[in-house]
């Protein structure tokens, strides 16, 4: 049988369209995984974790992610990390194109219970008190500020900025709640970096690549920086700026290859920033993916040079820092 004669989903597909099921139960209703990756491939599956499919007709939403995970999820184990990020619904917590694969799932035991061998997760043991679990859809998981703490010492710290950001966005706890949990995770492995990063918190980043380059503004040395800056013209909101000084007009932003790619897209990006800069006078600072992100970032040279620039042009006024 050819590729292209496997019959694509119809009402004779062996599992019911609406519900995930595992690769096991694919299986066992006579699936294999030629027939899988062809479904997937052509857009009628998809898989949001390792070993699970849904139809990808049905919207993603929190109550489908937790029964992706009920399908998987281990006797005695809680979900945390990323996974409890995804099931919160912190987009951000995860690392730059995450989307381009397909995760595990971060299951963990109490401490001293054993670790969980499986190949559909990530896994290991974790000191937790009954205040830092909570269940979502019948999930077990780290609460949304014990998912923070967590993620904000253990991972890198672009990913942890982010994640901090994305999970203080929910409005489930604030800035000053992390503050006061942070003494808690004394001595463990990742505190120092969560003392540095939990300050800058900031829940109204809109991205991830936003998040970092607010880090890099921070590596700079830069003052505090107003987010999503408002520009109005005759009382309406024009423009947005993603982070800035009012006071000095200066502000950088970050175009995403997601949203600022297509040729449409790059000519209006030009033309407001043109206007921005003839009309009202900004100084805007603009970085893509390559000047924020890896070994060859240059974001924090250009941030302080333009900054120093700006403040000469504008007569050197005192900036509060």
């Amino acid at each position: 049988m050819t590729t292209d004669s496997i019959p694509p989903l119809d009402g004779g597909f062996p599992l019911p369209l609406d519900e995930p099921f595992t690769r096991k139960q694919a299986l066992a209703a006579g699936l294999n995984d030629r027939r899988l990756r062809f479904l997937v491939g052509r857009g009628l599956l998809k898989r949001p974790i390792v070993g699970v499919y849904v139809g990808a007709h049905v919207p993603d939403s929190t109550d489908l992610r937790a029964r992706v995970v009920r399908l998987v999820a281990p006797p005695g184990a809680f979900v945390c990390d990323e996974t409890a990020a995804w099931l919160h619904g912190a987009r951000m917590a995860m690392a730059p194109n995450s989307h381009l694969f397909v995760p595990k799932v971060c299951f963990f035991r109490l401490a001293d219970a054993g670790r969980i061998r499986s190949p559909l997760a990530v896994s290991g043991e974790r000191t937790v008190t009954d205040e830092d679990l909570t269940t979502v859809g019948g999930v077990l998981t780290t609460t949304p500020l014990r998912t923070a703490c967590d993620l904000g010492r253990l991972r890198r710290r672009d990913q942890a900025i982010a994640a901090l950001d994305a999970l203080l966005s929910l409005g489930v706890f604030t800035r000053e709640e992390l503050l006061l949990a942070i003494e808690r995770f004394a001595k463990q492995r990742g505190v120092r970096q969560l003392r540095w990063l939990a300050p800058l918190a900031d829940g109204r980043s809109e991205s991830y690549g936003e998040s970092v380059l607010r880090l890099r503004w921070y590596d700079a040395g830069l003052p505090t920086p107003q987010l999503q800056i408002s520009v109005v013209v005759n009382g309406r909101e024009v423009f947005r700026l993603d982070i800035g000084l009012e006071e000095l007009l200066f502000a950088a932003e970050y175009n995403g290859e997601q949203w600022h790619t297509s040729a449409a897209q790059v000519a209006k990006d030009a033309s407001r920033l043109t206007w921005l800069a003839e009309q009202r006078d900004w100084w805007i600072e603009v970085f893509d993916k390559g000047n924020v992100h890896g070994r060859g970032q240059d974001a924090d040279v250009r941030l302080r040079r333009a900054f120093e620039e700006v403040k000469r042009r504008r007569g050197n006024p005192t900036i509060i820092l």
